[in-house]
């Protein structure tokens, strides 16, 4: 059984930066990709990153972060991370890490995940 536990989450004013960490344990994260999504109040949750499994080659990032957020990912830290910068307010939500047992593979994916991690809320308000 893996456990994902998301930190990192916070109030940032708009224009600023924060990174998030996925922390797993139970198993290595090697076999896995992982991917983040966030839920503001009132809408759906969507996807905001993912990242391949083992060496991370394969990235995916929404249109309305592409250029703010990078996810990268540590698997001797058994960790992955979205590091957020010049954040706005519409980024506000409660952010999820998930992971999808793959193998090794060099592709990425919002759908069938099999853990996921409880969440960090992010808020971005002056």
């Amino acid at each position: 059984q893996l456990q994902l536990v998301e930190s990192g989450g916070g109030l940032v004013q708009p224009g600023g930066s924060l990174r998030l960490s996925c922390a797993a344990s139970g198993r290595p994260l090697d076999n896995y990709a992982i991917a983040w999504f966030r839920q503001a109040p009132g809408k759906e949750r969507e996807g905001v990153s993912c990242i391949s499994s083992t060496t991370g080659s394969a990235k995916n990032y929404a249109d309305s972060v592409k250029n703010r957020f990078t996810i990268p990912r540590d698997n001797a830290k058994n960790t992955v991370y979205l590091q957020m910068n010049s954040l706005r307010p519409e980024d506000t939500g409660i952010y999820y890490c998930a992971a999808r047992a793959t193998g090794l593979s060099h592709s990425c994916a919002y759908i069938s995940m099999d853990y996921w991690g409880k969440g960090t809320q992010v808020t971005v308000s002056s």
